[in-house]
């Protein structure tokens, strides 16, 4: 029997999941020594050392950016990730942060712990101070949706249907999004267009060196007074000076967002809740379930869906024995790694090649057993990062 795969856990992984991968073939936990692959959900690996034996790491959510993942790609291991398995539990959660502001929800509570006598004292005090916290409806009111992929989409879906008016911007919105987006969406130019015509503002972009900072104080003076920011996505992508200023001019009525800091902690006008957004048992499941399926076809087949710094590559097995590279995009790899086949006598059955920036992958399935010494001579290639030799051993 082959040896089996081990699965490092650095975090608790919904069990549903880890149950994807199965007993007789997987040693799965966090003291696994030596790993093969890591799953990982929100520990920081910046500062760990990573295995050599390491052959692919999987994040049981959306973002990766507590993974090193160009110091994974260098070494030819994939990421994966989720997106989307917990776009429902962050799409409720917005909602939810929109109500909490256009009603004052926050205060409101806070002024009710806050009162003390009999029934009879408390309701006049109810009476006389429930004036300070009325509030708006959504409906008819405009949201601006910056970011239109999974979650946003949804958002944007979820306030049509509550009688909003929606308008979106995203420059890189994929095809699948736009088909999923509702029809009444109205198309913005920019994220200045946006920030102009909404009363309410939630973001829903990754957090890379474009979107830092994105919600600038230059930017927050193109809003209407008393708009409502919402930030579900990344800590980064707003600028907490900025904020904290616009909302002690009254232009920012309420900051609602899931990351708590230093410099919100108890500014009037702003929420921070606890990094909720992918908090709740069925968004949990989804993302382990995703990201332990694509494991286990990663590491079993090859196949490579969701990862963030490899191409989507997927073949259907024509062969029990296959080769999976990971190399560099630079010309000639393919005829290189034929010719290294050639002139051991393998027979290419199929292959497919597929790349993503600075990174390519390679799938060959060929019609006889390859040798320790086939793998050697393809990774002494000049731009091979990783070769995995991946024949059909298991049941």
């Amino acid at each position: 029997m082959a040896k089996a795969i081990r699965v490092l856990t650095l975090n608790n992984i919904a069990k549903v999941g880890l149950e994807r991968l199965p007993a007789a073939h997987y040693e799965v936990g966090a003291k696994v020594t030596d790993p093969d692959a890591i799953l990982v959900r929100s520990q920081d690996m910046h500062t760990m050392e990573i295995a050599a034996n390491v052959k692919a790491i999987a994040r049981a959510g959306a973002g990766t950016n507590n993974i090193p993942t160009k110091q994974m790609s260098a070494r030819g291991v994939p990421v994966f990730n989720a997106p989307g398995a917990n776009a429902n539990a962050v799409k409720e959660l917005v909602i939810a942060g929109m109500l909490l502001a256009s009603r004052n929800i926050v205060p409101a509570v806070r002024f009710v712990d806050g009162i003390t006598g009999d029934d009879e004292s408390l309701h006049q005090q109810v009476e006389d101070g429930k004036k300070h916290f009325a509030g708006l409806e959504l409906t008819k009111h405009t949201l601006g949706v910056i970011g239109l992929g999974k979650i946003g989409s949804l958002v944007a879906d979820a306030a049509i249907k509550l009688g909003m008016n929606v308008m979106g911007f995203d420059p890189h919105i994929t095809v699948d999004a736009a088909w999923g987006l509702p029809s009444q969406v109205k198309k913005a130019n920019s994220v200045e267009e946006v920030l102009k015509a909404s009363d309410f503002v939630t973001l829903h972009v990754p957090l890379v060196d474009a979107t830092r900072n994105l919600i600038s104080a230059e930017r927050l003076k193109l809003c209407r007074n008393g708009v409502v920011l919402l930030n579900f996505s990344r800590d980064g992508i707003v600028d907490l000076d900025a904020v904290n200023e616009s909302v002690a001019a009254k232009k920012l009525k309420w900051y609602i967002c899931d990351f708590p800091a230093q410099k919100l902690t108890g500014k009037p006008g702003v929420v921070a809740l606890p990094h909720l957004g992918a908090s709740t048992r069925e968004a949990e499941d989804n993302c382990a379930i995703m990201v332990a399926d694509q494991l286990r076809e990663y590491l079993e087949h090859g196949n490579i869906l969701n990862a963030v710094n490899f191409p989507d590559t997927s073949m259907t097995r024509e062969s029990p024995f296959r080769i999976g590279i990971s190399n560099s995009n630079v010309p000639n790899m393919l005829g290189q790694i034929s010719t290294a086949m050639a002139d051991a006598g393998l027979n290419i059955h199929n292959m497919l090649n597929k790349s993503k920036g600075e990174m390519a992958y390679t799938l060959v399935d060929v019609d006889s057993a390859v040798s320790d010494e086939v793998v050697a001579r393809i990774a002494a290639i000049k731009g091979v990062l990783a070769v995995r030799y991946l024949p059909l051993e298991r049941a």
